[in-house]
């Protein structure tokens, strides 16, 4: 499964979050598994370093940003990914280009802790709670055929 992070998930592992960092930090830890696929929009990392360098201090921000980069994968934004996220109905413009982003890497969910600014997104959002629930639910993966000689 192909999820985009919302920086509000980021945020609650970096930053040690109570209550909300132990269901995120199982989704990071889902990413680094492999079981799922783990994007975050480039703005995401800009706003990343602002908040927690104000929040804790410049080299826990330019840990986050340095982990993130080597976690996950990175979709660009210029500008046509903000035309498209200026005509996503939502009513928040961060929201907008996460669903945009999203839209353009063809991803299966963005997972966030505010499902509510994506009511409008024709790609499905969920909490990390529920897309626990579902990586749970949907057991391991079936093994892959080999091609053998």
């Amino acid at each position: 499964m192909k999820v985009l992070l919302d920086l509000n998930v980021v945020l609650d592992v970096v930053l040690n979050r109570q209550p909300w960092v132990d269901d995120s930090q199982r989704v990071w830890d889902a990413n680094q598994s492999q079981t799922i696929d783990g994007y975050l929009a480039a703005t995401g990392l800009t706003n990343l370093f602002y908040i927690v360098r104000r929040l804790a201090d410049r080299d826990r921000a330019c840990t986050a940003v340095r982990t993130c980069l080597a976690s996950f994968e990175i979709i660009a934004v210029d500008q046509q990914t903000l035309r498209n996220a200026d005509v996503q109905a939502g009513a928040d413009f961060e929201d907008n280009v996460c669903i945009a982003c999203a839209i353009e890497a063809q991803l299966d969910a963005i997972v966030t802790r505010d499902p509510t600014g994506f009511t409008q997104s024709p790609v499905l959002a969920m909490t990390p709670a529920e897309l626990l629930k579902r990586l749970a639910t949907a057991g391991p993966a079936a093994p892959q055929p080999t091609t053998g000689s």
